[in-house]
């Protein structure tokens, strides 16, 4: 099946090990996501599954918002609270006001040490496993964008906040900076991902849910016989686990939809280009056939000519 669905990820589980879980609930082995969490955290994690796992080049760079907890008193290796502390608790006496205003520093374009414990690579190798094996973890500064980060409570060595940044911040150095800029220390101690590009907090389902709509399908003999019957260029679920996916119109908000009509979406199949004359103003569009079946990504090549950039065969 092709599609999109949104994890609310539980605590301590990485990105990987739900992917793995819906593989197997999904009982599909293309299952992927659009942006890792760390194990951490809670919260949006989107998978795109079949063919759409292709749509992952469109949220490289997408837009992110959290709420998270930062505990001041001291920093831990990781820049978490999964982390070994790095030196003793300082009792610390926290003002919202004053809090608010360091936080406001951060905003705009900055430059951001990611953690250690990150994916980022030190010639090839993930700085992570190289922190485990207590060795120098040297990385270099990058630019990121903050685009809003609010302070909304304190609560005696605890900060509540809420964070919109570009792709590529991490939570835990802005936390860690934090801490030295107050010359306390301190680690992010809860984070939950509330959004990521179009998706929010609204659209997510717990494991255990879709799990249990899976069952439901693979278990009912009419909603299997309907998923053995369907036709190859209409693929449908059954009714219960349908409606968890995102609908495929709602898929990347920023590209103009077109429907196609046979003779175009076979022409869309084949990879070849179409002409879209009500559409010659946008630079990518995607082409659908019928309400929920997503053809292709299409690319103005000239004028009102559009070619199928990339086409989502059905599963």
């Amino acid at each position: 099946m092709n599609g999109a669905i949104i994890v609310d990820k539980p605590a301590g589980w990485t990105s990987h090990d739900v992917v793995n879980r819906m593989r197997r609930i999904l009982q599909q082995r293309s299952v992927g996501h659009l942006g890792t969490l760390d194990p951490l955290a809670t919260g949006v994690l989107p998978l795109v599954t079949g063919s759409l796992t292709r749509l992952a080049q469109f949220y490289i760079s997408c837009e992110k918002t959290y709420e998270g907890v930062i505990r001041f008193g001291f920093s831990t290796n990781t820049y978490d609270a999964d982390g070994e502390p790095s030196g003793e608790v300082c009792p610390v006496t926290l003002a919202l006001q004053s809090l608010q205003e360091v936080a406001a520093k951060f905003l705009g374009v900055i430059e951001q040490v990611p953690p250690p414990f990150s994916a980022k690579k030190i010639a090839g190798v993930p700085a992570y496993k190289l922190a485990r094996k207590q060795k120098e973890v040297i990385l270099q500064p990058v630019s990121v964008e903050i685009k809003e980060f609010v302070i909304t409570a304190v609560e005696a060595d605890r900060a509540h906040f809420r964070a919109r940044v570009a792709s590529g911040t991490y939570m835990r150095s802005i936390a860690h900076e934090m801490g030295l800029r107050l010359g306390c220390g301190a680690h992010l101690e809860a984070l939950r991902r509330t959004a990521v590009a179009e998706f929010d907090i609204t659209h997510a389902h717990s494991l255990e849910k879709i799990e249990d709509q899976a069952r439901n399908c693979h278990s009912d003999p009419s909603a299997a016989e309907e998923l053995r019957s369907q036709r190859p260029k209409e693929p449908q679920l059954s009714a219960g686990l349908e409606s968890l996916f995102i609908h495929p119109r709602q898929l990347l908000p920023q590209f103009p939809s077109v429907t196609a009509d046979e003779p175009t979406a076979a022409r869309i199949r084949s990879g070849r280009p179409i002409n879209l004359p009500e559409l010659s103003r946008a630079r990518q569009v995607k082409v659908f056939a019928g309400q929920r079946e997503l053809l292709a990504i299409a690319t103005r090549v000239a004028g009102t000519l559009f070619h199928p950039k990339i086409v989502f065969p059905a599963e």
